[in-house]
């Protein structure tokens, strides 16, 4: 994935939106949102097992994006370390489990976003990991960093700073409007990563952006997974998983 947008405690009603394209190599096998085990819901990476986005029963976000760095020995999923997060009961504690894992394995370089009622956090791998909190607001989460600021990596710079205005642009888009409600600004969300003007649906040979998520974590413990099977410029989304407040029962489609 390479376009993860956050709102987080923008709406005291749903401290937890998120609206994140995934962009991969056309070839590379993956599932749709489902049940990935007890508790969590997540699409699946048919290759590797692991997944790029989900939620767990106790309303932990985990997202990731690719972070370009060089240099960095091939290891184990980044995809599996995301499965890992999607077990833990806070998002603070998933952050202590990624500097565990990171510390034990090797990973390629990595934005990981973690996100509850309580916390937002920014787990960035290049070697070395930064944690930044991340507070009340929209934040949008790039390949070469986030909310508009980025680093330079080696034969990518004007694509970096490409990245980086289109970030800006689109958390500047993204701005809450006076009473409005998380449903609607996750449609418009939605709009925005199909719009090419945004420069977030990408097509290029043999790689572009394979889905697009729309997530929406309640206070009151109710979910909503909508999903794009495709570029969202041209594919609708679909409600495929959708739990009213705590206690209700979870539907998939």
């Amino acid at each position: 994935m390479c376009t993860l947008t956050l709102a987080w405690d923008v709406f005291p009603e749903a401290p937890v939106l998120v609206a994140a394209n995934r962009d991969e190599s056309i070839d590379r096998p993956s599932e749709p949102p489902g049940q990935l085990e007890p508790g969590v819901v997540g699409p699946r990476d048919a290759q590797a097992g692991g997944t790029w986005i989900g939620y767990n029963e106790d309303g932990v976000f985990v997202g990731i994006t690719n972070r370009w760095v060089e240099g960095l020995p091939a290891g184990r999923s980044r995809g599996l370390l995301v499965r890992d997060c999607l077990r833990e009961p806070s998002a603070d504690e998933a952050a202590s489990l990624v500097e565990e894992s990171c510390a034990t394995h090797d990973y390629d370089g990595f934005n990981l976003v973690l996100a509850d009622g309580d916390t937002a956090l920014l787990l960035e791998w290049g070697g070395t990991l930064r944690v930044t909190e991340l507070g009340e607001g929209v934040h949008v989460v790039g390949n070469v960093g986030f909310d508009g600021t980025y680093y330079e990596p080696p034969g990518r710079v004007e694509i970096a700073e490409q990245q980086a205005r289109n970030a800006r642009r689109l958390a500047d888009h993204l701005g809450p409007f006076p009473d409005e409600t998380p449903e609607e600004w996750l449609e418009r969300a939605g709009d925005a990563l199909g719009n090419h003007q945004f420069g977030v649906c990408v097509h290029e040979d043999g790689y572009g952006t394979r889905s697009s998520s729309l997530v929406l974590l309640g206070a009151d413990g109710s979910r909503r997974y909508d999903f794009a099977d495709g570029p969202p410029c041209r594919t609708p989304y679909e409600t495929v998983i959708e739990t009213q407040a705590a206690g209700g029962d979870e539907g998939q489609s």
